[in-house]
C-alpha cells in the first residue's frame, strides 16, 4: 500500500485530501506545518509528498529545497494557490516532480498521483545500475557514488538519467523530456529542462564545460553519449 505524507495547514483542505485518498487505498500521515513536514520526511519513509506552498513558519519552497539537500529522494507533488509561471518553474527547479494548482479538481490530483507513483516504480529490473565515466548510479536505491563518494542527486535527477539512459545515443528533445519525465503534454517553456541540465552537468561530467557524455544537441535537445 503506497504511503503518502500531506503536508497541509488549512484542516477542512487536510481533512478532505486524506478521507478521499484512505479511500483510494493510499496510507496517509499528515503534518500541519513545513517544519514539522520537513521532519517527517527525514525520519519515515514514504512513496509521495503532497506539499503546500503556502504554509505557516516555512513556505512550501523552502521545505523542497531543505528535503532535497537533506538527501530526500521522495516524489514531491506541490498544492499552489498561484498560477504565475515562475512559480511553477521554482517549484520543478527546486525538486519537486509536479504541482496541482488550487482549486483543483479531486480527479485532476489522483491522476497526477497515480502518474507520479507509476512513474517511480515502473523501472525494469534489469535497468538498475548506470555507469557514467566515474560515476555509479543504483535507479533501485536511488543512490549514486563516485570514487566510492556519495553524489546527492534529486529524484529528478534520477528520472532524467534513467530516460536519457534508455535513449542512449539518441537525440532527446526538450518536449519530450518535460512530457516523459515531468509529466507535462504543455508547458510555456523549455528553460527549466536547460538550467537542469546545467546542473546535472556539474554532477555528472568530470569537466561540465566540455561535456563527454550529457551532450547538447543545438535545436533539438540532448543525449546521453556513454
Amino acid at each position: 500500500m503506497p504511503r503518502i505524507l500531506i503536508v497541509e495547514d488549512e484542516p477542512q483542505m487536510r481533512l478532505g485530501l486524506k478521507d478521499n485518498l484512505e479511500f483510494e487505498g493510499y496510507d496517509v500521515d499528515f503534518a500541519e506545518d513545513g517544519q514539522s513536514g520537513l521532519q517527517k520526511m527525514l525520519e519515515q519513509t514514504y512513496d509521495l509528498i503532497i506539499l503546500d506552498v503556502m504554509l505557516p513558519g516555512m513556505f512550501g519552497f523552502d521545505v523542497c529545497k531543505a528535503a532535497r539537500e537533506k538527501g530526500v529522494k521522495t516524489p514531491i507533488l506541490m498544492l499552489t494557490a498561484k498560477g504565475e509561471e515562475i512559480d511553477k518553474v521554482l517549484g520543478l527547479e527546486l525538486g519537486a516532480d509536479d504541482y496541482v494548482t488550487k482549486p483543483f479538481g479531486l480527479r485532476e490530483l489522483l491522476a497526477r498521483i497515480k502518474a507520479i507513483l507509476r512513474r517511480k516504480s515502473d523501472a525494469p529490473v534489469s535497468e538498475t545500475k548506470l555507469t557514467i565515466g566515474q560515476l555509479e548510479v543504483n535507479f533501485k536505491t536511488f543512490e549514486a557514488f563516485r570514487d566510492r563518494q556519495s553524489v546527492s542527486l534529486s529524484h529528478r535527477e534520477f528520472e532524467v538519467l534513467k530516460f536519457l539512459w534508455r535513449n542512449q545515443n539518441q537525440t532527446v528533445s526538450r518536449d519530450q523530456l518535460l512530457t516523459e519525465v515531468w509529466g507535462y503534454d504543455e508547458f510555456p517553456t523549455t528553460r527549466t529542462v536547460d538550467n537542469f541540465i546545467v546542473r546535472l552537468r556539474q554532477k555528472i561530467e568530470a569537466n561540465p564545460a566540455h561535456p563527454r557524455h550529457l551532450l547538447t544537441v543545438h535545436g533539438v535537445g540532448y543525449k546521453l553519449v556513454l
